[in-house]
């Protein structure tokens, strides 16, 4: 039998956790100004916290739109510890001031898609191919370039931008239209088209895609963004 306090961490990835709450301002101001200024400060002091964990992100967010006021995006290798941040998050400001509307729970992964050695090497000019100084070279700088590619989707580094966007998003359209149907051959063009475009936005976007089956209803696509007029917009 597990012992419950073994650390459920997966053998690939983060955990991520999005998380979307509404203020109650009628609850809020019944705290008197000493109760709230002790409510901001335990949670200022908890987001110091749960950023000096090991291994774990987190952004707090404030939300443009009225459909949530704050919101927090969490990363983290330990499921336990997810688990434990979030109620400390929902309960920070003190009971009743934060009810959550939305929540996601994912894992961060790596890509299905990525372009392999031999592929890469059929793109390179003939004139590289055919010399075996400079195709060596090629090929050390892919692989270099694929390393960080995939650190950077499995175990990212978030940057504290000013301007972030989630949104959830299902392969699955309908009965008709499953991504998934496709053959693998088809998928993988259209997402090296994907890939194309989105290079063109390297180093002004920040993109995560994490993935769920069975912990969410759909999968998610993140964007963090350093500019504070270009939109940012990502597929899964």
């Amino acid at each position: 039998m597990t012992d419950k306090n073994t650390a459920l961490v997966p053998e690939e990835g983060w955990h991520c956790l999005h998380l979307f709450y509404r203020i109650e301002y009628g609850q809020w101001q019944l705290l008197s100004r000493d109760e709230q200024n002790a409510a901001k400060t335990n949670l200022s002091s908890l987001v110091q916290e749960v950023r000096a964990m090991e291994s774990t992100q987190l952004l707090p967010l404030g939300m443009v739109t009225p459909k949530a006021d704050v919101g927090f995006m969490l990363i983290t290798p330990d499921l336990h510890d997810a688990n434990k941040i979030e109620k400390r998050l929902s309960l920070s400001l003190g009971a009743d001031v934060l009810t959550p509307v939305y929540s996601y729970l994912s894992l961060t992964e790596e890509s299905e898609y990525i372009t392999s050695e031999e592929e890469y090497a059929q793109t390179l000019d003939l004139r590289i191919r055919n010399d075996s100084a400079k195709f060596a070279e090629a090929m050390n700088s892919f692989r270099d370039r694929i390393k960080h590619y995939r650190q950077e989707r499995v175990y990212p580094t978030l940057p504290d931008w000013p301007v972030d966007c989630f949104y959830n998003m299902s392969k699955r359209r309908g009965e008709q239209r499953n991504w998934y149907a496709l053959p693998y051959d088809e998928r993988r063009k259209l997402m090296k088209g994907h890939a194309t475009v989105g290079r063109e936005f390297a180093g002004k976007v920040k993109q995560l895609i994490t993935g769920s089956t069975g912990l969410a209803d759909v999968g998610a696509c993140r964007c963090l963004q350093p500019s504070r007029s270009r939109a940012a917009r990502s597929c899964s």
